[in-house]
């Protein structure tokens, strides 16, 4: 944590920006938050008028709590970071949609390909962010133009609607009236 807030602070001075990205990182083998360091570094950086964007687990409490800290944006993982595994709990994603309220709500890391980046913007998400998924492809460029398009029809599927899911068939031509 003691370094996050060090590197925020030396990019302020350095004239950079106030906005901070910031990961407290809790095992180097899995790159999972540290939730306690990251609340705690959140709330400080606040109080010193950064615009912290947080990298959290996919916890709806957390999330709400980065809310509370300050944060500017909540940032849940979809999957553990560079690791290209799409979301992984989309119900954790949803519900931290429902009940976060205010700030911009980000998938960060585990974005692997375009059909990951549709399904967060599908889910309400605000916005993908996406590294590896991108550099990590074998043509980062085209990778680039896919994900651009998957996040634009994620979108516009998410504000069209989509059907009910129905655990058995409705015709789509219903017969009703028609003899």
């Amino acid at each position: 944590m003691y370094h996050a807030l060090r590197y925020a602070r030396l990019g302020r001075e350095a004239g950079i920006s106030d906005f901070v990205k910031l990961e407290v990182i809790g095992s180097d083998k899995t790159l999972f938050p540290d939730v306690c360091g990251l609340l705690t570094a959140t709330e400080i950086l606040a109080k010193e008028g950064f615009i912290v964007l947080p990298y959290s687990n996919d916890d709806p409490i957390v999330a709400q709590r980065l809310v509370d800290a300050g944060a500017a944006a909540v940032m849940p993982l979809g999957a553990p970071i560079g690791s290209g595994l799409g979301i992984r709990n989309p119900y954790n994603i949803k519900i931290i949609l429902e009940t976060v309220k205010g700030v911009p709500i980000i998938v960060d890391a585990g974005v692997g390909t375009a059909s990951d980046a549709a399904i967060a913007m599908e889910l309400g998400c605000d916005a993908v962010l996406i590294n590896t998924g991108i550099a990590g492809a074998a043509n980062p460029i085209m990778m680039a133009s896919a994900m651009k398009h998957a996040v634009i029809a994620g979108r516009f599927a998410y504000k069209a609607g989509r059907i009910a899911r129905r655990l058995y068939a409705a015709a789509s031509s219903p017969f009703d009236g028609m003899l």
